[in-house]
């Protein structure tokens, strides 16, 4: 066990996009920075994720413009940390190298320090390339192996024991793990992460895993998980008592729940166990000091609600109780002695007693993502078919299996669920399952995203795609996004330098409405005052959902992100006619009929309700 540990603080990324839906604006940020400065932690995790995303879509803040204001507040004192998908970066799609170059190099430039690397199939292959330019412009590659488990597959039938059929034998050993993790050591990487991102690893389990990889590897071993089943704080203890190098933690009023473990739980076990955290305690009680201010704020403005805070807790300050002062020699102690289910019990008496939620034990026995299951239940309520939930859940392992045994993370983790949730509802309509299928599904078992940790069978490739063989992605056919002058902004490029063609790379319609928006306004904000407001020309009206011939119409709320036909145009049944973004997932809408399309009723970046009609079909 090492007498020093380093923190990573995840509060302003993970922490908030945990917890608070990724709405932390600049100004709340920036009330923590001075403290920040002082905290001295070894990383504080502030980009990537949903953060670049979010700040575009809900706030109207520049990205790039957060990450350097981050950085000139706290300089080198903590190293700033992106979080990143190798060859998708944030997106579901690969990027080309040269895309890939441009954002690591732009991020590092920006004051970015770690680029903590992962790849949603633990496809090594999918990592070099962002491992070779984070290192070249100076940063540090955090190569991560994400922690996932078997799934729970129904026992065979009997006819199908007497034909001889077996479960599937397990995958995700720990020779499985460790493996990965050589080969990224191999590659480059300055350091490897255990990332558990559905808080499914016992305090067992990541002993065992810590252990190993530090008999194996010459570099530090960090060690990344959730409270959601309830695991997290006594497997943080265990990653810890094992010898882990780095571990990642949430500021009190950002932690626990679906949240990383708390900072000030980690510091009480540490100083038990005389073990060096660096970080400087009085300035994170400032720190959370506005924290409980800005939870408030966030709780009110995006959830419309008072949800309950745990109780105040300062370990400088406050004086535990001896019968909690007690629970956390009972862990420690549980730990040394391998007694999981004690240490385990002994955290989750702690975090009762400071208010902290209960564990997800749904989460816990399904063992997928918290975030997967929440966005299978937000899809099913929009289709109104939330009473098929059961059975979505059921065909997980299937779907999973069929698929190739991916991960459960970002993005896999949701194509999976939308396409079990998709499987179900064909099963309730009477349709044969996979009828519905999303184009992520379709490029998972095609082979776009890399290679899966199981061969998918042939004939199921065949099915989904039209094809046998396992297609990599062809990067010969990607295509930049259009970056077309805007009028209204006196002429100016859509995106006028690197930085801006990334964002509009990586987040296409979001961040070319974040674009126009923020150059019109400055555009009109240079002109002279007008002393009598001109009359703007009416806008053209949408035409009338008049039908008139047979409706193609939206099989699932969503917005629209393409429309693959013109008026006129001749149509055959079965052609795909429009692109359906629902629940992240690209849904390619066809035709039933064959015809003229008489009419088109949206246009891309609409949003459609379930039924909405999209073009109009003439016999």
């Amino acid at each position: 066990m090492a007498k020093k540990l380093k923190i990573r603080d995840l509060t302003l990324r993970d922490g908030q996009q945990s917890s608070f839906a990724t709405r932390m604006s600049q100004a709340q940020i920036d009330r923590c920075l001075p403290y920040y400065k002082d905290a001295n932690f070894y990383a504080m995790e502030v980009w990537g994720g949903a953060v670049p995303d979010s700040v575009m879509r809900y706030l109207n803040e520049n990205p790039w413009t957060r990450l350097e204001s981050i950085h000139k507040a706290v300089g080198k004192v903590s190293k700033l940390t992106a979080l990143s998908r190798g060859r998708n970066l944030f997106g579901y799609a690969p990027y080309t190298d040269e895309i890939i170059d441009g954002f690591c190099r732009n991020a590092i430039e920006s004051g970015l320090g770690i680029m903590r690397i992962f790849d949603a199939l633990n496809d090594v292959d999918n990592v070099k390339s962002t491992i070779k330019y984070v290192k070249q412009y100076g940063g540090i590659a955090d190569c991560a192996v994400c922690y996932t488990v078997d799934p729970k597959y129904p026992e065979p039938s009997f006819f199908a024991r007497l034909m001889g059929k077996k479960k599937p034998q397990p995958v995700f050993t720990d020779a499985y793990f460790v493996d990965k993790a050589e080969q990224m050591a191999a590659l480059g990487a300055d350091m490897i992460t255990i990332k558990d991102m559905s808080g499914l690893i016992p305090p067992r389990r990541v002993a065992t895993l810590v252990k190993l990889l530090k008999q194996k590897l010459s570099i530090p071993v960090d060690f990344h998980t959730h409270c959601t089943p309830g695991y997290g704080l006594a497997s943080v203890l265990s990653a810890i008592m094992a010898g882990a190098d780095v571990v990642d933690t949430n500021c009190w009023y950002f932690s626990e729940g679906t949240g990383a473990p708390a900072l000030e739980f980690i510091y009480v076990f540490c100083k038990k166990l005389g073990i060096d955290l660096g970080v400087n305690m009085e300035a994170v009680a400032k720190i959370n000091v506005e924290l409980r201010e800005i939870r408030k704020e966030l709780n009110l403005s995006v959830f419309n609600k008072e949800k309950p805070e745990p109780k105040p807790f300062n370990p400088l300050t406050d004086k535990l109780p001896a019968e909690i002062d007690a629970l956390f020699d009972a862990a420690i102690e549980a730990v040394k002695k391998d007694d999981e289910e004690g240490a385990i019990a002994a955290c989750r008496k702690i975090e009762a007693y400071f208010g902290f939620p209960a564990p997800n034990e749904l989460v816990q026995k399904a063992e997928i993502p918290g975030g997967m299951y929440s966005n299978m239940v937000a899809q099913l309520q929009q289709l109104k078919s939330e009473e098929i939930l059961p059975r979505a859940m059921e065909l997980i392992p299937t779907v999973r299996l069929a698929a190739g045994l991916p991960p459960l993370v970002t993005p896999t983790s949701q194509i999976v669920g939308a396409q079990a949730v998709n499987c179900a509802l064909d099963e309730k309509a009477g349709r044969a399952m996979y009828t519905n299928k999303s184009a992520q599904f379709v490029g998972l078992v095609k082979g776009e995203y890399g290679k899966t940790p199981v061969k998918i069978d042939p004939e199921f490739r065949f099915k989904i795609c039209g094809v046998r063989e396992e297609q990599p992605y062809d990067m010969s056919k990607y295509k930049m996004q259009p970056n077309p002058e805007l009028p209204e902004a006196g002429g100016l490029k859509l995106a006028e330098n690197e930085k801006e063609v990334l964002l509009l790379e990586l987040f296409p319609l979001v961040a070319k409405k974040f674009l126009t928006d923020q150059k019109v306004k400055a555009y009109e904000a240079s002109k002279p005052a007008e002393p009598v407001a001109a009359e703007k020309p009416e806008l053209e009206a949408k035409p009338q959902a008049v039908v008139t011939g047979n409706p193609v119409t939206a099989p699932l709320p969503g917005r629209i992100l393409e429309v693959l036909v013109k008026v006129g145009d001749k149509v055959v049944e079965g052609q795909d006619v429009v692109v359906l973004e629902a629940m992240k997932m690209e849904n390619s809408i066809t035709t039933e009929f064959s015809g003229e399309v008489k009419a088109i009723f949206v246009q891309p970046g609409d949003t459609v309700p379930t039924d909405a009609v999209l073009v109009d079909i003439a016999d």
